[in-house]
């Protein structure tokens, strides 16, 4: 039994703990997940089970989508509803729909980003979260980011709901804060909840109870892999000797047999030549 499953991961639970209820109702060790989502947060979790694991660095989208919740005049260590409140102020009703839409057009596009320190970032071989549980210091580098679209879904007082559609490595929690700065208010993180990864969307993923109960279905390696870009070789030699292939193809390529079937991944070497990266068979 080999492929993806999508999970709509719930709150509460991490995605360890998606990836061990998989191993249990698959009978199988081999198992792991795409995109970590943190318990506060539900959504979309790709799973990648036996020689799909194979695949897990394709299969970590460069693009995912949200829906989060701002809460403002509120800040807390962790930038979340979880963490110890350092700034609480009361709302002070002057913001405006208008006012809000104006301020969440300005995150739009290519930028530096400060992720969180309760965040899995390494910094010297240590987390960044065991830095800030141990109450250690320690410089944190800013990220490149890219905020391909934000809107506000709603906005009523102190909350403000909005969908955001960003670069791999987007910290919403940081995203929130800043929104909230800008508008002139302490804020933090209320709900999150992820509806698209890459090409995988929510209303195809499945619930805990649905997975436990085996009512669930297992998309094959080929077909999540279809988004790439792909070439079809005669000799599967080829692949299976790791030889390099003339073409001038860019980024991540899927090279298939004659049947369709994804023998392994390739890349641009830089010369009109693709280098094996990954086999899949």
């Amino acid at each position: 039994m080999d492929g993806i499953i999508l999970i709509d991961k719930p709150l509460g639970y991490t995605s360890h703990d998606i990836v061990g209820k998989v191993r249990r109702v698959l009978h199988t060790k081999k198992v792991g997940h795409c995109g970590t989502l943190d318990p506060e947060a539900s959504g979309v979790l790709v799973v990648c089970v036996n020689k799909a694991t194979k695949a897990l660095q394709f299969l970590t989208s460069e693009d995912k989508h949200y829906v989060a919740t701002i809460k403002l005049g509120i800040s807390t260590d962790t930038y979340d509803m979880t963490g110890v409140i350092q700034n609480q102020v009361p709302y002070r009703y002057d913001l405006t729909l208008d006012k809000v839409e104006h301020v969440l057009a300005k995150f739009k596009g290519k930028q530096k980003q400060m992720p969180p320190m309760y965040s899995a970032i390494k910094v010297n071989g240590k987390k960044l979260y065991e830095y800030a549980r141990a109450g250690e210091t320690v410089e944190i580098q800013p990220r490149d980011i890219e905020i391909y679209s934000i809107e506000c879904a709603a906005f009523k007082e102190d909350e403000i709901h909005m969908k955001v559609h960003c670069s791999k490595g987007t910290y919403i929690r940081s995203l929130c804060v800043d929104i909230a700065e800008a508008l002139g208010y302490p804020g933090c993180m209320s709900a999150l909840k992820r509806t698209q990864s890459g090409p995988f969307k929510l209303e195809d993923c499945v619930s805990l109870e649905a997975l436990e109960n085996n009512q669930y279905e297992m998309i094959a390696l080929d077909d999540a892999l279809a988004h790439l870009p792909s070439l079809t070789i005669e000799d599967e030699k080829i692949v299976y000797h790791g030889k390099t292939i003339d073409s001038a193809l860019e980024g991540q390529i899927a090279i298939k047999n004659k049947d369709g079937h994804i023998l392994a991944i390739y890349e641009q070497t830089g010369n009109h030549t693709l280098k094996n990266v990954r086999g899949l068979w």
